[in-house]
């Protein structure tokens, strides 16, 4: 029997010159944790002659994290966000990723806070917020 469980898993961010210690992300949402998109890895022509061509291209890693409305991490993309308005000016992020049930680490670097929800959406309750970080890099190694 295989543990997929995600429940152990583990998400420490940091942002230079703002929390130049990496900090541990709690009160995730019920249901979503964080995810990176799928990412297009090839740029992929077809000639008019029908030969394939292909070519590899950079890409953007995109995550989503997702925090309860109560989570005390929300603080931490709070003040990342109100640094960043009050100098006008990117500050970057780096963090670990441990999923110990798969036994993999992934290391994040150059990261950019691109979507960032001030509030939680008041429904029957309050709503999970979501943030969106842009990656330059993220390497998963077996532990």
């Amino acid at each position: 029997m295989a543990d997929i469980t995600s429940a152990n898993s583990v998400l420490m961010l940091g942002v230079t010159g703002l929390f130049t210690v990496p900090q541990q992300l709690a009160g995730f949402s019920a249901d979503d944790m964080y995810d990176i998109a799928a990412v297009d890895t090839k740029e992929v022509v077809m000639g008019a002659d029908g030969n394939l061509s292909a070519g590899w291209i950079p890409q953007v890693k995109v995550m989503s994290v997702t925090l309860q409305a109560d989570s005390p991490s929300n603080t931490f993309f709070d003040s990342w966000y109100a640094a960043e308005e009050a100098a006008q000016t990117p500050f970057f992020a780096f963090g670990v990723i441990n999923q110990p049930s798969v036994s993999r680490v992934y290391t994040l670097t150059t990261g950019v806070l691109k979507n960032y929800t001030p509030l939680a959406a008041a429904k029957k309750t309050l709503q999970p917020r979501k943030f969106e970080v842009h990656w330059k890099l993220t390497i998963g190694v077996p532990t």
